[in-house]
């Protein structure tokens, strides 16, 4: 695409990078056929193609409107768009680009900017969360009812956790909800680890991932949590650790991008590459183990969700599913499987009904095969799908554990 970006946007700390991701899209149109709100909305500028349009204009001295916006609001990162393009454009990159540009120049709404301001403090803080948790459940009769999908009425808790014991070993990134809305979910990873040889090396020091500040625009927020995480994990990978291991899809395509988002910091730079080549999903260590090690019984019939962070960010779609069939479990077909479940952040808290459509779709493909369980491998996706009270969903490992004889 012909671009001529004007001298201010050039001089943005990515205006050169973005520039090159314009130069890239061919505007195709391919990126529409599976882009979920396109499909949706039907509308030119909330498909990729038009969303790119609009960054490109305003970068090269165009107005920023309200509109400007609102269709940029509405993407949902889910990167389906670059695993259909044949250009190889990094759309997510350029969006990150054009979300922090229109936020600098365009005044939020007061109402939006306190609810982003209060998911970011919220989300991003596990004992605040957890605390808020506590009292939502004690008060979940009198909670209205779009909320009270979003609390669960109860929490699976989480079983012990093996020492440290093997001189194979591994971090894990805790994250920030799943502690509390689904803490078995490290606890079972730590367990099935601790039968192939594998611990579990604590890090408490090291927090939220980054994305959600950074993916509500609040990108130094963002950046300066992958700083502390990193700080918190290197004495154990001076020390040796193998591995940095992510249960959430979606904090794993983040930590995989520290090094790509922190290459200008002198700093951290080398320590950041070195984090997103340890970063690993859970699904990237087990298929390498021998699994015949675990003695399994599956007896469940499932159905996998495979979030968008898994298949399209980290490009480890049919992963999990070859897993769990070498486990022996059974596995039902998904149709439209490359679709967005409407989770994405805290997309269902700020475009919820976009966000309904989408997650009742992604259901009804999933349930199409009868499972008794859906699995999946992001807490956000997780607790989405959950949220509408059908059929049960939990995190795939947790099914895994269970199964040990």
């Amino acid at each position: 695409m012909q671009t001529q970006l004007n001298a201010a946007a050039l001089a943005l700390p990515r205006g050169a990078e973005a520039e090159d991701i314009l130069r890239t899209c061919v505007h195709c149109g391919f990126c529409n056929a599976t882009c979920p709100t396109y499909q949706i909305l039907g509308d030119e500028l909330d498909g990729p193609r038009g969303r790119i349009y609009l960054i490109k204009q305003m970068l090269e001295g165009g107005e920023v409107t309200a509109k400007t916006r609102l269709h940029l609001d509405r993407c949902l990162s889910c990167r389906n768009c670059e695993t259909t393009c044949p250009s190889g454009v990094t759309y997510h990159s350029l969006l990150d680009i054009g979300r922090a540009e229109v936020e600098r120049r365009l005044y939020r709404p007061l109402g939006e900017r306190l609810q982003r301001g209060a998911l970011r403090a919220l989300l991003t803080r596990p004992a605040l969360f957890g605390a808020a948790l506590k009292t939502a459940q004690a008060l979940h009769p009198l909670l209205p009812p779009s909320l009270k999908l979003k609390v669960p009425a109860r929490v699976r808790p989480a079983k012990p956790r093996p020492a440290t014991r093997h001189a194979r070993q591994v971090l894990m990134l805790e994250g920030c909800v799943q502690p509390n809305l689904s803490p078995n979910s490290n606890a079972a990873t730590a367990r099935v680890l601790d039968r192939l040889g594998i611990s579990v090396i604590p890090a408490p020091q090291a927090g939220c991932c980054g994305a959600v500040d950074y993916h509500m625009n609040a990108q130094q927020a963002g950046l300066d949590r992958a700083r502390r995480n990193i700080d918190a994990w290197w004495p154990a990978i001076e020390q040796g650790a193998e591995a940095i291991v992510q249960t959430a899809s979606g904090c794993g395509a983040f930590v995989k991008e520290y090094g790509h988002l922190l290459a200008a910091d002198p700093a951290y730079a080398a320590r950041a590459a070195r984090v997103s080549e340890l970063a690993r999903d859970l699904v990237e260590v087990l298929r390498d183990e021998a699994l015949e090690k675990l003695d399994i019984r599956a007896d469940k019939r499932l159905a996998f969700h495979c979030p968008c962070t898994l298949q399209h960010a980290q490009k480890l779609g049919g992963a999990v599913e070859s897993v769990l069939t070498r486990l022996g479990f059974e596995l039902t077909a998904v149709p439209n499987g490359h679709l967005c479940c409407g989770s994405a952040g805290t997309y269902s808290f700020t475009q919820p009904e976009l966000s309904r459509r989408l997650r009742d779709d992604k259901l009804d493909a999933l349930e199409s095969g009868g499972p008794e369980v859906i699995v999946t491998a992001n807490i956000g996706c997780q607790t989405h799908l959950d949220s509408a009270g059908r059929t049960p969903v939990r995190h795939w490992i947790e099914l895994v554990e269970e199964a040990l004889v």
